[in-house]
């Protein structure tokens, strides 16, 4: 009879703590749902050029580089309406940018070195360049005319190409690369920001299925970017190719500033020399791997002759 009694006893226990256990579990869970009991997951605006874009940190940029400029960046028409924030430069941002006709435009197919050339511009000039686009990585690290399309910069970024993309400008600077070395330094962009690189294992993403197509999809962009602005434009076009900047950068930068009809000061401009790598050129990196096929070498070689046979380019 006793044993019978504490059997009894420790069934009522069990079923006591289960229950007990349960009614936890729901309140636990109702006040872990309850609206603003938690913090909300932060959302990040993208934009069309950099849609893999996640958080507004610089990747591969250090928040403590620092850019020594040869002047003080300003606009190129002080009396426009500023806001009273300021950059980290001491540059007053645009209040709001508005869109202009009459324009010159930087273009380029991405990983053509535009950011750099910004830079030397700026350096050269101590007047800011704007962007069709708004990159908060290179707003807070040198370019706070980012998003800016009117008169008051010196000229504006765009890797569009089309009637709708040329109807801001009436002049422009086509920057163009080896498609080889674009192709690349846009890929290492997408995975490790403006100075970063792609992990190798990227280039084996899907077995490698993702690397070929992207070189495919980008190599034809390539193509028409070039194309279409070297023949279609109708505005006033000085092509320039990113190896003679690389190697010619006195000589290239005078006839830029020359095309620029932008008054050349000679202090400025040896400074911009003195000071020509910045933060924004990406550093050598060896593969212990080619990351294109033959196959992909053979096409990268026939666009590249074809393109620039058609730019003047014979060699």
């Amino acid at each position: 009879m006793i044993i019978v009694m504490v059997f009894q006893s420790w069934r009522l226990c069990g079923v006591t703590a289960t229950i007990v256990v349960y009614i936890g579990g729901v309140l636990f869970l109702t006040m872990n749902n309850v609206p603003g009991s938690h913090p909300k997951r932060v959302r990040f605006e993208h934009f069309a050029e950099f849609s893999n874009y996640r958080s507004q940190r610089v990747s591969g940029l250090n928040r403590k580089m620092t850019i020594r400029w040869c002047k003080e960046l300003k606009y190129m028409q002080s009396e426009l309406p500023v806001d009273t924030t300021t950059s980290e430069y001491n540059t007053p941002y645009q209040v709001e940018p508005r869109i202009q006709m009459g324009l010159t435009a930087l273009a380029s197919f991405p990983g053509s070195g535009n950011t750099w050339l910004r830079y030397l511009l700026q350096q050269s000039t101590g007047i800011l360049t704007g962007s069709i686009y708004k990159d908060y990585g290179l707003l807070k690290t040198g370019f706070p005319a980012e998003n800016v399309c009117n008169n008051s910069v010196l000229l504006v970024k765009t890797h569009e190409w089309g009637p709708k993309a040329w109807a801001l400008f009436s002049k422009a600077l086509l920057l163009v690369r080896d498609p080889e070395k674009a192709i690349l330094a846009e890929f290492n962009r997408q995975s490790g920001g403006h100075v970063g690189f792609a992990s190798p294992d990227r280039y084996k993403r899907t077995r490698g299925k993702y690397w070929q197509q992207f070189v495919a999809n980008k190599l034809h962009g390539w193509e028409l970017m070039n194309i279409n602005w070297a023949r279609n434009f109708t505005g006033n076009i000085k092509i320039i190719f990113y190896e003679d900047l690389v190697n010619k950068l006195e000589p290239v930068l005078r006839n830029i500033l020359e095309f620029l009809e932008f008054p050349i000061n000679e202090t400025l401009l040896n400074c911009a020399l003195v000071r020509k790598e910045g933060i924004f050129r990406r550093k050598k990196r060896i593969l212990s791997f080619d990351p294109y096929t033959p196959a992909m070498r053979v096409q990268l070689r026939e666009k590249k002759q074809y393109v620039y046979t058609i730019l003047g380019r014979l060699s």
